[in-house]
């Protein structure tokens, strides 16, 4: 009874993140939940970020594996993604002491309704695979650049990272939304693992926090990724486009305020 009544606090933040990573893993966009919730929950804002890359990237983790076991990547070409992805994510985190954030939100207000409204007019979008149709050094070469600019973006700024590398696969490479998912699921694991790292050095983290709620976002990724699997890109495309639009309300908010 006693532990109950202890546990009661935690419940509404718990289910939240359980949400996240449900959405996170189908479309990505788990921090516009996550980051609201652990503020209203009380988390210090100095301990905000390193806990929730903390409990997002053991999410994620369980999210990455699902997936990549049943899509279809060699394993030079994910250890090639990785790479550009780990430099992108530690370049834009240099460079976010540079340059103001507020210059990505207007690209992103430029950007974002393009996105939504593709999705919503190319019905057949990411419905097929035809990456074939491109040489081995081609998509390489295609899938490399989105790697290494999109985490870039992350290191700099972050919400919709997932999003984005999903919908740039599956536009520019010719991925199936599906893989391009699966794919953009190893990489994002890669830039929050580089941050946390920062976060637990200069002591930015509440482990026993981010720990307790990693779980809960494992149990959302499973299941969110267990049903992106299931329906693939009948699931997917809208959760994106919901998604997309979160996150233009999301940035013109933040700069009303």
């Amino acid at each position: 009874m006693d532990l109950l009544h202890a546990a009661q606090p935690y419940l509404p933040l718990t289910l939240l993140v359980f949400l996240a990573g449900f959405v996170d893993a189908i479309a990505g966009g788990g921090g516009l939940i996550t980051l609201p919730a652990y503020l209203a929950h009380g988390l210090p804002p100095a301990l905000l970020l390193g806990t929730n890359k903390l409990s997002s990237s053991m999410g994620t983790l369980v999210a990455a594996v699902k997936f990549i076991r049943e899509t279809r990547f060699k394993a030079d070409f994910l250890f090639i993604m990785v790479f550009l992805a780990a430099l992108g994510a530690l370049l834009g985190a240099r460079t976010i002491t540079l340059v103001p954030p507020e210059m990505i939100r207007y690209l992103l207000l430029v950007t974002l309704p393009p996105a939504a409204i593709f999705l919503v007019s190319q019905r057949a979008f990411g419905l097929v695979d035809t990456s074939a149709a491109f040489t081995p050094n081609a998509l390489l070469a295609r899938a490399g650049l989105i790697s290494f600019f999109i985490s870039f973006y992350d290191g700099l700024l972050g919400p919709g990272t997932g999003t984005f590398l999903a919908l740039a696969f599956a536009r520019v490479c010719r991925f199936d939304l599906l893989r391009s998912t699966a794919l953009a699921k190893v990489l994002n694991l890669t830039s929050n693992i580089a941050s946390l790292a920062a976060f637990l050095y200069f002591g930015r983290v509440n482990i026993a926090l981010g720990l307790a709620m990693g779980a809960a976002g494992m149990a959302g990724n499973y299941a969110g990724s267990h049903l992106a699997l299931k329906k693939g890109t009948w699931v997917i495309r809208p959760m994106l486009l919901l998604i997309c639009a979160a996150l233009l309300i999301k940035i013109v908010w933040d700069m009303l305020k």
